[in-house]
């Protein structure tokens, strides 16, 4: 009476077991048996450090070095004066070379003992109780459980001591249940799947049409920019005929000519 397992159906037929132990070591139902002796003190040569300093260890002569040195680009001002404003001083900048207090490294402590732990004692607030599993208020069942998909769904819940029943009790409720629950999840997901494909393809169809509206402009702007240049070149070439007075002269002394000839 005092072991609990924890059955869960997740499919039907399944009812596996997943989870059993003894109330009072895995819940804490009761005090525990032992307590740290609240007398006790950690002795004086324990020795708790795991690391201490090496020995052998010495600081570089060159450690030592100033946080902040004057700046060695700095200029005294031109108009600085030394009566007046002081002596100057070049500002301060960072050290470069500065590294800061010196420690020495660290090694192993080979008489470390461990973190001091006090004695354990017999627990006086600890008492036997043969009836763990006898529980009459429960009204309340929490579920604490972490999940990636949501969807699920708790119900039947069932706390007895009484095996056999709690195999038929699943068989009656959550075997009869599931396969229809299976089934409006299957249709929910193609549903869903559904949906999702038309999305997409819809998703597709728009961008296709945007490409091709895009390259329908640049051609209709490659014609353009081609007749421009053609319309140019053409009035460039009559404006030369319509501006050469020489070539005019000629064909207007031709022109005479012939005309005193008829």
């Amino acid at each position: 009476k005092q072991w609990y397992q924890r059955r869960v159906a997740i499919t039907a037929g399944d009812n596996k077991k997943e989870q059993s132990g003894k109330l009072e070591e895995d819940w804490d139902f009761l005090e525990p048996k032992e307590t740290p002796d609240p007398d006790a003190t950690q002795p004086e040569d324990w020795d708790d450090n795991p690391f201490l300093d090496d020995p052998e260890d010495v600081k570089p002569e060159d450690w030592e070095q100033p946080e902040t040195i004057p700046d060695p680009d700095a200029k005294k001002p031109a108009d600085w004066d030394d009566d007046m404003d002081g002596e100057w001083e070049p500002p301060v900048i960072d050290n470069p070379d500065f590294k800061g207090e010196w420690r020495p490294k660290q090694i192993d402590n080979a008489n470390y003992q461990g973190e001091w732990e006090p004695a354990m004692i017999a627990n006086p607030k600890y008492f036997e109780d043969d009836k763990l599993y006898l529980q009459k208020d429960i009204k309340y069942v929490g579920i604490d459980i972490w999940q990636v998909k949501s969807g699920s769904i708790f119900d039947n819940i069932l706390i007895t001591d009484d095996e056999d029943f709690a195999r038929n009790v699943a068989k009656e409720t959550f075997e009869e249940s599931a396969k229809g629950e299976k089934e409006k999840k299957e249709e929910k997901d193609e549903v869903e799947r559904k949906k999702r494909e038309d999305e997409r393809k819809a998703r597709e169809a728009e961008e296709a049409a945007a490409e091709a509206d895009d390259e329908e402009e640049d051609d209709i702007e490659d014609d353009e920019s081609a007749f421009a240049e053609d319309a140019d070149i053409e009035s460039a070439g009559a404006g030369d005929e319509a501006t050469d007075p020489e070539e005019e002269a000629e064909v207007n002394s031709i022109k005479e000519d012939v005309k005193d000839e008829l």
